[in-house]
C-alpha cells in the first residue's frame, strides 16, 4: 500500500486529502451472480472473514429522524435470512425513535482491504418476541446491563452515574438471568434494492444492483 502523506507537506487540507491513496486493494476472485442478493452478500462476507478483515460484520445504519434529517451510526449485523438483514437495539434509542417515525433505512458495508461495498435499502420491521428475546439474551451480561438502562444518547452529567446504573442492572440480571428488556428490538431490513460495488484502480468499478419485484429479484450492471 502506498505511504499515506503527512498533512504538513501540503498547502491546505484539500490538497492533502486528495493525495491520500485510494483503491490500493487486493480483491479476492470474482464471485458469480446469484439469484438472491443475500447469497452473494454472504459470499463476500465470508471472503472478508477468511481474509482476517477486522469486524467485517460492522455496517453503517442510516435512518431519518422525526424532522426528516438523516442520521447514521455504525453497528453490528446480527443475521441474514430470506427476509433480509438483521440488526438490533433499544426502541428508546435515537435509531429506535427514527424507525418508529419512518420505518425505512439503509445499511452500508465497506471492506476497504477488498475494495468492496454493499448498499442495502428498504423497509424495516421488528421481529417477534422470540427473535428479539434471543438477540437480547445472547449478549454478554455487561452488554445486556448497558442496553437495558434506556439511557442511550442521554446527557451524562457525572460518569459515576453510569457506573451506578450499570452496576444496578448487573445485579438485577444476576438475580434473573433470563430477563429480557421489553424495549429490545431485533429489526429486519427487508431490502428493495441491494448494490454490490467492486473497486478498480482504473476507475472501471463494477456495480451490480439487485431489485426486488414481489417475491423475485432482478439484477443489472450499472455504469461506474
Amino acid at each position: 500500500m502506498d505511504e499515506i502523506p503527512h498533512r504538513e507537506q501540503y498547502p491546505d487540507v484539500r490538497a492533502w486529502v486528495r493525495a491520500i491513496p485510494v483503491f490500493a486493494t487486493q480483491p479476492p476472485p470474482e464471485r458469480p451472480v446469484t439469484p438472491r442478493p443475500q447469497d452473494l452478500f454472504l459470499q463476500w462476507l465470508t471472503d472478508a472473514v477468511d481474509a482476517g478483515i477486522s469486524e467485517p460484520h460492522a455496517t453503517t445504519l442510516s435512518t431519518v429522524d422525526e424532522d426528516g434529517l438523516p442520521d447514521a451510526r455504525i453497528l453490528l449485523l446480527k443475521d441474514v435470512t430470506a427476509d433480509g438483514w438483521w440488526f438490533s437495539g433499544d426502541d428508546r434509542s435515537p435509531k429506535g425513535r427514527h424507525l418508529r417515525a419512518t420505518a425505512a433505512a439503509a445499511l452500508t458495508f465497506y471492506w476497504c482491504e477488498h475494495g468492496r461495498q454493499v448498499r442495502v435499502r428498504g423497509s424495516v420491521r421488528s421481529g417477534g418476541s422470540e427473535v428479539c428475546g434471543r438477540d437480547f439474551v445472547e449478549r454478554s451480561p455487561l452488554a445486556r446491563a448497558v442496553a437495558s438502562t434506556g439511557l442511550q444518547s442521554e446527557v451524562l452529567d457525572d460518569p459515576r452515574d453510569y457506573d451506578r446504573v450499570v452496576s444496578e442492572r448487573l445485579e438485577a440480571l444476576d438475580a434473573d438471568p433470563a430477563w429480557v428488556s421489553p424495549h429490545w428490538r431485533a429489526w429486519c431490513l427487508e431490502a428493495t434494492t441491494v448494490e454490490f460495488w467492486q473497486a478498480d484502480p482504473g476507475r472501471r468499478h463494477r456495480r451490480l444492483r439487485y431489485r426486488r419485484d414481489g417475491a423475485t429479484w432482478t439484477y443489472e450492471q450499472l455504469y461506474p
